[in-house]
């Protein structure tokens, strides 16, 4: 089926049933993931460049909170923050010229709030690490515009998942829809000296959520602060697990898969995870 594309200043609408981008979730890591070409990046890279018919992409990352509701970027060129300290100089320099898009951050600003969710658009916000590290991986040539959307605080996950759900009819506009975190994050009890294998309380908190991800049981993983083991030291606070729950309310039930497991400074999860959308038909397939 041949592609109609519908232009409405600015965001390029796309119509075509056989192609529909995935929901996929990063763990971010340490921002030296920046510097850094090892499997992360190879695998992150080798995933995006897999993709067909990529738009845009929209991001909920750690490391925006915002009380009260959601926010949305609406900058036509965010830039980045460099929203970290005690690391090389090399870090700082780094930049991500993606551009933004207004039109899609004003459209996804109605979505949410037609929803009943709070949200306002913000036309200051720049991009964070949690954004522009993995993008640097996935999509380094920086052309594709990148939305953030903001974790509202106080928040419920429940919300995160319904705000996912309302964005999710997006990915069949070539919106490619991401949640960027931490599986398991503890900057308390991580080895900064070396990458020793992760403690079990780790491993066992992360293979606790893998088993609800591929179960599809997402009102398990809503439980997680009651019933997952570990939970206390692999999340003390929640902001890095949250953007999962975007993330599995932007999957709308698919079925997921693992870009990359590993681990870094010991407890440190790098765990990424897509639910594939239709994309990846045969070429000519009607």
């Amino acid at each position: 089926m041949a592609a109609s594309h519908g232009v409405e200043a600015g965001f390029i609408m796309i119509q075509d049933a056989s192609i529909t981008q995935p929901a996929v979730f990063v763990s971010h890591g340490s921002p030296m993931l920046a510097l850094e070409n090892g499997p992360w990046r190879a695998a992150l890279n080798s995933w995006a460049a897999s993709l067909v018919g990529v738009r845009a992409v929209v991001v909920a990352s750690a490391h925006w909170e915002s009380r009260g509701g959601f926010r949305v970027s609406a900058s036509a060129r965010p830039g980045v923050l460099h929203d970290f300290s005690g690391f090389p100089d090399a870090l700082y320099q780094l930049d991500y010229g993606a551009p933004g898009d207004a039109k899609l951050a004003a459209r996804i600003v109605e979505m949410l709030k037609g929803a009943g969710l709070p949200v306002v658009a913000d036309a200051d916000r720049p991009l964070d690490h949690g954004v522009w590290v993995p993008l640097r991986a996935m999509f380094p040539e920086a052309s594709l515009p990148v939305i953030q959307v903001s974790l509202p605080r106080p928040r419920e996950t429940a919300t995160l998942v319904k705000a996912g759900q309302v964005l999710a009819p997006l990915r069949s506009e070539g919106v490619l829809l991401m949640g960027s975190g931490g599986l398991v994050h503890n900057l308390w009890k991580l080895s900064w000296d070396g990458h020793p294998n992760p403690e079990a309380w780790a491993t066992d908190f992360e293979d606790w959520i893998m088993s609800g991800v591929q179960d599809k049981d997402v009102n398990r993983l809503l439980g997680a602060a009651q019933h997952a083991p570990g939970f206390a030291d692999a999340a003390p606070t929640s902001e890095h697990l949250d953007p999962i729950y975007f993330a599995l309310g932007a999957a709308d039930g698919g079925t997921p898969s693992t870009v990359f497991k590993g681990w870094q400074h010991g407890n440190l999860s790098l765990r990424a995870i897509s639910w594939m959308g239709t994309q990846m038909q045969a070429e000519g397939a009607a």
